[in-house]
């Protein structure tokens, strides 16, 4: 994937955690780094200005840089061949697609762009909620006067939100405009600034037959596949909307299309579909409660500036100081 050449950054990473620094003996060697699949000058850039130096692929290279959104023969090979590689540094928050690579490399430090795109990403989805709340997928289509004005406000709403990452914190904080009643549920019940209640995902049909709004923001594991399936749907109120930004897994999208076509939800907004691209013709394109969008809430002139960041802080990590990023548990998936 190419990155438009960009410097201009208005977004901030929001991260869900404190940054500390990795202890001494958790740290790889520091050394040459190298970007591929191609050594893009804005990132080439942002290892340099960090003290990095960039290099070939080779038995000195001590930190890698990929650049592309899947995981390629190419990565794995690398890390194969140069076991000297100790660092690397992956271009999405999500990091499903490299779960293979990475255990099959334990030795590694893995760091992702977790909390990098949040606020894009957020913001994508706080549109998707409004404009579901607002009926404009019936608006887009009409082609004449409605006899009946019709349309849910946001305000004093309850939000069900679903992960504690960067982007469920960003759009937690987009709602209290609003507001809005907010319930969060992930792996542990630690509460979560801005959320009245905070639940473990076990408890996650306990607290759909609340919501007005579902908003998944939660990674893909073997754990949160397919989480949203016919009985949570059914377990949801007829005018409740599901807004899904994080992976189109995370929803069995056949018992979506039957919970909207019976009314069994009132909409829903997807920027993540399974699979993508969304085959031409499948019914989720003509379901007139539905908004799809082509994973475009973070699109690559957004993400440029913001990768170039994440890789600027985390190769002062990997030289310096040990305050790596984004890492990542390679067992857990996040």
């Amino acid at each position: 994937m190419a990155f438009p050449v960009t410097s201009h950054a208005p977004h901030r990473a929001v991260n869900a955690r404190p940054v500390e620094a990795l202890p001494a003996d958790r740290r790889p060697e520091p050394g040459p780094i190298v970007v591929l699949p191609e050594p893009e000058p804005q990132f080439v850039e942002a290892v340099e200005a960090a003290g990095g130096t960039v290099g070939e692929l080779s038995e000195q290279s001590r930190g890698l840089i990929w650049l592309d959104f899947v995981a390629s023969e190419r990565l794995g090979a690398a890390l194969d061949r140069f076991p000297g590689i100790r660092w690397v540094q992956l271009p999405w928050a999500g990091v499903d697609l490299f779960t293979e690579i990475m255990r099959e490399h334990p030795d590694v430090l893995w760091t992702s762009a977790k909390g990098a795109y949040a606020q894009p990403v957020a913001e994508h989805a706080f549109a998707l909620t409004l404009s579901l709340l607002r009926l404009i997928p019936r608006r887009v289509l009409a082609t004449s006067w409605p006899e009946k004005r019709e349309g849910t406000s946001l305000f004093g709403l309850t939000v069900v939100v679903v992960g504690a990452g960067g982007i469920a914190l960003e759009y937690i904080r987009m709602l209290r405009a609003f507001e809005a009643r907010v319930i969060v549920v992930r792996r542990t019940d630690e509460p979560v600034p801005g959320a009245e209640l905070t639940v473990t995902a076990d408890r996650l049909l306990e607290v759909l037959p609340r919501a007005d709004v579902v908003m998944l923001g939660a990674a893909l594991t073997e754990g949160s596949a397919r989480l949203i399936g016919a009985e949570e749907l059914a377990a949801m109120k007829p005018s409740a909307y599901l807004v899904n930004i994080a992976r189109g897994q995370l929803i069995d999208q056949d018992a979506l299309v039957s919970a909207l076509r019976d009314g069994g939800i009132a909409g829903a907004g997807l920027d993540v579909t399974d699979p993508e691209p969304l085959p031409d013709g499948h019914p989720l394109w003509t379901e007139p409660n539905a908004i799809i969008t082509p994973h475009s809430a973070d699109t690559p002139e957004m993400i440029a500036p913001l990768l170039a960041e994440r890789i600027r802080q985390n190769v002062r990590a990997f030289l310096d100081d040990g305050r790596f990023v984004g890492i990542v548990d390679p067992q857990t998936g996040y």
